[in-house]
């Protein structure tokens, strides 16, 4: 990451661009005061995320499937404890 004041930045702004492009961040101050970054944007995914870690493995047990004991639910919902 560098810092350049805002008269180097108007005076070099495609040399500067070209190393963002690279995908180097550049601070950008004024009278040496940081006052906004320039960075290269993440490029788009291409493919659709996969839905869960690791489905070949993920196993529910039966349990989770019951109901909750109701001082569980009780808690929940902000009532005092038995």
């Amino acid at each position: 990451m560098i810092r350049i004041n805002i008269g180097e930045a108007k005076l070099h702004f495609s040399k500067y661009l070209r190393r963002v492009k690279k995908g180097e961040t550049i601070v950008l101050c004024e009278r040496n005061v940081p006052l906004a970054e320039i960075r290269p944007i993440k490029p788009e995914r291409r493919q659709l995320r996969p839905i869960g870690l690791d489905k070949a493995r993920l196993t529910v047990p039966a349990s989770f499937f019951e109901p909750l004991p109701d001082w569980l639910l009780d808690a929940f919902e902000g009532k005092t404890l038995r």
